[in-house]
Parts: structure tokens; sequence; C-alpha cells
């Protein structure tokens, strides 16, 4: 007796001669591997099951499972159907293939210093490291308080700050509160709020900030 089979909709060609990886030319394997991760994600993300897509694209579930594990080349054609199917642009399943995946590493002591409005006051800041274009939104700060630094409580900038204690004791206000920070302890705020040191309770004092711009913005 012959078993029913599931009707996956129109019939199309799994692969053809036009694939995507010849006309973009990327190395072997790259290109499969992040239109695999995209397809993955925008189905996870719609709530699809393998099953319910390759119905909508018109392909069998078996090659479903191959693009969606980097094993085979898609033709431009069938990546065309998969976008529509994910009501994405064809671009999305692209995205970051083109991209230069920076890292920056920086030698303990061998931060560069750098000026910001709290150097005036004896604060000394060494930039832990800078990615270009949109990366550049994050800035991670070693500050060191000393005998020869001042309070100040009115650093306002855009952007969230993580503030890191590693050494010393301080108070620490933001807006209206105030946080003795020791060893270990950590805060998070919104940067538009004045915020900084007010008092410096036990020398030296050495803390990590990390700042996370929403938009490409000058630092203060």
């Amino acid at each position: 007796m012959s078993s029913a089979t599931e009707n996956s909709g129109p019939s199309f060609p799994d692969s053809e001669p036009d694939d995507a990886l010849a006309l973009l030319g990327h190395a072997p394997g790259e290109l499969e591997a992040v239109i695999a991760a995209h397809t993955r994600e925008y189905r996870i993300a719609k709530g699809l099951t393998m099953t319910s897509l390759a119905r909508r694209v018109g392909m069998s579930k078996a090659m479903l499972s191959k693009i969606e594990n980097a094993q085979t080349s898609c033709s431009l054609s069938v990546l065309s159907r998969l976008a529509a199917a994910l009501e994405i642009p064809v671009t999305a399943l692209f995205r970051g293939i083109d991209s230069d995946r920076e890292a920056v590493y920086t030698p303990a002591g061998h931060g560069a210093e750098i000026s910001r409005r709290g150097s005036n006051v004896g604060h000394v800041y060494r930039m832990l490291g800078a990615l270009r274009g949109q990366h550049k939104r994050l800035e991670p700060l070693l500050c060191t308080l000393t005998e020869a630094s001042e309070v100040f409580p009115l650093f306002q900038h855009p952007g969230t700050e993580f503030l890191f204690m590693l050494d010393g004791v301080m108070r620490y206000v933001h807006g209206e509160a105030q946080y003795e920070m020791h060893a270990g302890d950590s805060l998070i705020f919104d940067g538009e709020g004045p915020h900084g040191p007010s008092e410096l309770v036990q020398l030296p004092i050495t803390f990590l900030t990390v700042t996370g711009y929403g938009h490409m913005q000058d630092t203060l």
C-alpha cells in the first residue's frame, strides 16, 4: 500500500546552475555559513518549523536542512524564494558577509592615555582599545585616581555607562543617589544623569568604565 505524502506546495528545483557562491566570489563555505545562520535565525524568529518554511518556499525539508546546516550552495532564485517566504529582503541573508571583523588587543599597562573632562582634576584615563565604524560606539576606559585627584560628580554624556571597581574605595553619585564602591562592585547607569566620584575614601582608586553610545556621537 502506498503511503500518503505531505503536500509541500508548488514544486521548484532545489538547485540551479547560477549558484550565489560563484556569482558573489566568496571562499567556499563562507557564504553558506552566513546564509545558514540567518535562515535559521529568521525562521525561528517567525515561529516557523522547517516543514512549514519548506512548504512556503516550495522545496523539500531535506533541502532546507542542508541550507540551514551550510551543506549546500543556493541559487539566487532559491534565495529569492527563501527571503520572500521569510518576508525579508534577500540582502538580509547576506548580512555581515562583507564586513571586516576587527579585534583589538591591549597588553596590560599599554592603554593609550587620553584626555577627558576629569583630566583637569587629576583623573587619569587609559583607552583599552577602539574599533572603527559602528563599533566605535563602545568606549572602554581604565580610570585611576590618586592623591593628585579631586572629586568631580558632574559628568554628563549621551549613552549608557558601566563601571566596575578594581581597587580602592570611593563614593560615587548618580543623580540624587550615592554608592560606596569597593573592589568588585559595579554600577550601570544612564550617562545623561550627573555622575562621578563625590568622595575618595581609599586611594589609589582604579575602576573600569565602558560607555555604549546609541548612535555615533562625540564623547565628552
